[in-house]
């Protein structure tokens, strides 16, 4: 087998053209994803058997059990699945996969979802030049989802050529008489083989060449298919490579389902084999483990006979080959329906257990991958949902208001990444990730905002108050004055973004005056947060002191400014140092405004309801 440095490059491409698909269809989906598509799948994902009948049906459909939860991970990475929607349906995908097993088995075909990766993307192409935002981002959307499969095509294409080369395998012999070490060690051989080649159908091809040969007993296939399905989960983690907290966490998911469900059937493997293999046989598909030892008896008894039935140009003229041909491969179909028999039972069984444990899955995963930052991985609003509405509107308004500290918490997080922007090392690896993540906050800000204003509008379609209807219209304002609050924060990033590209620097005295700006800021965020956390009972006092907090803000805003142009004039800095400093001190101050705007509707629609 040869193998060059440019087919090791081809592989690289292969993962870089997959993990792209990736991300532009994450970022597709996220643009794209209305209440349609949320509502679509909150209903195929309600709980967890609904779940788990969507995960089987898609894996089944696409006969790719990494690509469907593939296409999971991005879901959750877009925010349109929770962690727990996202374990339901991968245990079914798990069983899914099951099906191409079978149908490799019983018809020895696979469907090639790659074949349709060009024509998708020929049909995706006018969709990019649409002057419909919604419309254009399908577009992009169904280009990553071809890129996606391309990707997975071509990585299967790039990795060495295991399938057409079993001799590699040959040596595996020595280790096939060690009792329950030789399970071990070929559970991790699948595992292995097929982390690398991206594929169990290819492993399970290899599997039953290894058995053919007389290589190995049926024990040690259904081994070899056991760690397979723990490399499958590797795509799904390539995947989540790019993705978000909640998108690593799902792929963690996906592996952590695997492995306990690999751990329980090692422990009682011998009987669960046997098991399978009697269902095999009852169902009148022959003794699976029969083929071993047909081969072995003749590799004794016959060696020539057994390497001409082996060798690569096989006299078709000969009887007696052509008759050990036909009793193999009548052995081989027993084999094959064995591997599927175990695969299905093994995936079976471990739903039938784990369905009932994605709460602790969620809380086991929650701990392997912990978010970085606090908030990183709450991509979902939190007591309110894109799906139906409560017949009682009254009661939604109360959780529409807790929601709406939830998200004025999340903006107040913006404040300290913006600081810490400012004193970050422009141009450095430490500016850019915040710069990045403050982009993400703001982007998240800008759906929750949307979110919440949708909710709020359903809400008062409902029969309804006067009370009622004016403080949803409050809500509504207080909403949009919030998410301004993001856009200010952002808004100080995109200032220092332009003054390091101008190679502008700020000394220590500037440095100072725009802490100082941002702890009154801070105050001012930290008085209404204290406000929105008790809507019902507003304190005459918390409201006194936003008011103070604004007034301070703007009169340090006054000293700063006139104090920038003698600072000038004196060479204390620059003009454009100037220049940059006192855009971020009014965008600050600006914030302060929205702030204030939010405490003015407080006071007038909620204090003394």
């Amino acid at each position: 087998m040869n193998y060059s440095i440019l087919d090791f490059l081809g592989l690289l491409g292969a993962v870089g053209l997959f993990l792209y698909g990736m991300k532009v269809m994450s970022e597709g989906l996220q643009k794209a994803a209305g209440d349609r598509l949320r509502n679509i799948l909150s209903a195929m994902t309600r709980n967890r058997f609904t779940g788990t009948v969507t995960g089987f049906f898609i894996t089944a459909l696409i006969q790719s059990s990494s690509a469907s939860t593939v296409m999971v991970v991005s879901f959750v990475n877009a925010g349109l699945m929770t962690l727990a929607q996202s374990m339901a349906v991968i245990m079914g995908a798990n069983v899914g996969t099951t099906f191409t097993a079978w149908i490799i088995a019983l018809f020895g075909f696979k469907v090639d979802i790659s074949a349709f990766a060009l024509p998708l993307i020929g049909l995706a192409i006018p969709l990019l030049f649409s002057s419909k935002g919604r419309t254009k981002s399908i577009g992009e959307f169904t280009i990553g989802f071809a890129f996606l499969f391309m990707g997975l095509d071509m990585i299967s294409k790039y990795v060495p050529d295991l399938q057409s080369n079993p001799e590699m395998f040959a040596f595996l012999q020595r280790y096939a008489s060690m009792g329950f070490g030789s399970v071990l060690i070929f559970c991790l051989v699948g595992l292995v083989v097929t982390m690398v080649i991206q594929s169990s159908a290819a492993m399970f091809a290899i599997t039953l060449i290894m058995c053919s040969k007389g290589w190995i007993t049926f024990d040690l296939a259904c081994a070899l298919v056991l760690g397979s399905n723990i490399g499958t989960t590797v795509t799904p983690l390539l995947a989540s490579m790019s993705g978000n907290v909640a998108a690593k966490r799902t792929a963690m998911g996906h592996l952590l389902f695997n492995f306990l469900g690999t751990v329980w059937t090692l422990a009682v493997f011998f009987p669960f084999v046997d098991l399978n293999a009697w269902i095999t046989e009852e169902i009148g598909q022959g003794d699976p483990t029969a083929l071993f030892r047909y081969v072995n008896d003749l590799q004794a008894q016959s060696p020539d006979l057994y390497n001409q039935l082996y060798a690569n140009s096989i006299p078709t003229d000969n009887n007696v080959i052509l008759h050990h041909r036909t009793i193999i491969s009548q052995m081989q179909v027993s084999v094959s329906f064995g591997l599927s028999m175990f695969h299905t039972v093994f995936n079976l069984i471990n739903l039938s257990i784990m369905i009932w444990l994605t709460k602790v899955y969620v809380k086991i995963v929650e701990f392997l991958v912990p978010a970085k930052h606090q908030g990183d991985d709450e991509f979902q609003l939190k007591f309110i949902s894109g799906g139906g509405i409560l017949s009682a509107s009254e009661l939604n308004i109360s959780q529409a208001e807790k929601e709406m500290h939830v998200f004025a918490e999340r903006v107040g997080r913006m404040l300290p990444m913006a600081k810490d922007l400012v004193h970050s090392k422009s141009g450095s690896d430490e500016f850019n990730k915040t710069y990045s993540r403050l982009e993400k906050y703001e982007e998240i800000s800008d759906r929750m905002e949307l979110e919440i204003a949708n909710y709020l509008n359903r809400c008062a379609e409902g029969r309804l108050s006067n009370e009622s209807k004016r403080r949803i219209a409050a809500m509504l304002s207080i909403d949009s004055e919030i998410e301004s609050i993001a856009d200010t924060m952002l808004g100080v990033g995109k200032i220092l973004l332009r003054k390091q590209q101008s190679n502008v620097h700020f000394n220590d005295e500037i440095y100072a005056n725009i802490d100082l700006m941002f702890e009154y800021v801070e105050r001012a965020v930290k008085g209404m947060l204290v406000i929105l956390d008790n809507l019902e009972n507003v304190d005459e006092h918390n409201i006194i002191s936003a008011y103070n907090h604004e007034r301070e803000i703007n009169n340090l805003r006054n000293q700063l400014r006139t104090a920038n142009v003698a600072n000038i004039n004196d060479r204390h800095y620059e003009y454009q140092s100037g220049i940059y400093y006192m855009d971020i001190v009014s965008t600050l101050e600006k914030s302060g405004d929205y702030i204030i705007n939010v405490v003015d509707t407080i006071r007038d629609e909620f204090k003394g309801a």
